[in-house]
């Protein structure tokens, strides 16, 4: 299942924000190799000071977290334009109330299956990503994501529409892309990775100022 945690929800998942930060050290920093800041075995950066949201891919029988990602609107602070600026060229600019962008994406390094399947964690954020963007009123997420990433989002039936140039980023061919939110594109992650039900908890009950919060932060650019 996938938990969203908004700002409002810090207290009451806590325990969950806490392993979301020690994954993302795991990933980043001790298996990738990443230069980003670790402290207490945690990793954050000044994106997480900017009230995302966080999903969580959570194990419905041990309780488990299986992995997590970040959504930003593109009106804010945001890692494509702020970090990955070099992507983009100056009719690339993403920035509309329409589009978040999702980043800091990981999975359990533990749970990593056979090289060539998709993994169902990955699949069941993806759909979470879809149905959080569906019930805001979003037309896409963009996303920065290493080259290697192409192939599993074939896989998954959800391959992002290519934006800016692809740039070199620590030794790693590094591109940017908006991947469409649709009922289509939920079907379409759905039927790849078996996730016929929705994934997301309580999403109305999680979110009660998400449908609005993109008329609150801007307008289109």
């Amino acid at each position: 299942m996938i938990y969203v945690i908004g700002t409002d929800e810090h207290t009451l998942h806590s325990n969950i924000l806490d392993e979301i930060f020690q994954l993302r050290a795991r990933v980043f920093k001790e298996r990738l190799n990443w230069d980003v800041a670790v402290s207490n075995g945690r990793e954050t950066d000044r994106f997480d000071k900017c009230d995302p949201l966080y999903l969580a891919s959570v194990n419905e029988e041990t309780g488990r977290l299986q992995g997590a990602l970040r959504l930003l609107p593109t009106t804010g602070p945001n890692m494509l334009r702020d970090v990955f600026g070099a992507l983009l060229t100056g009719s690339d600019i993403v920035e509309s109330p329409l589009i978040w962008e999702s980043s800091r994406f990981c999975i359990d390094p533990d749970l990593v299956g056979q090289p060539g399947r998709l993994n169902f964690a990955t699949t069941e954020l993806f759909c979470g990503i879809v149905e959080v963007g569906l019930f805001a009123g979003l037309e896409a997420v963009v996303s920065v994501y290493d080259a290697r990433m192409t192939r599993i989002f074939r896989r998954a039936n959800w391959v992002p529409e290519p934006i800016g140039v692809s740039t070199i980023f620590g030794k790693v061919p590094t591109n940017a892309g908006l991947f469409e939110i649709s009922s289509d594109a939920r079907k379409r992650l759905g039927a790849a990775g078996g996730h016929c039900h929705p994934v997301v908890m309580g999403l109305r009950t999680a979110m009660p100022k998400l449908a609005t919060t993109p008329t609150q932060i801007g307008a289109h650019k």
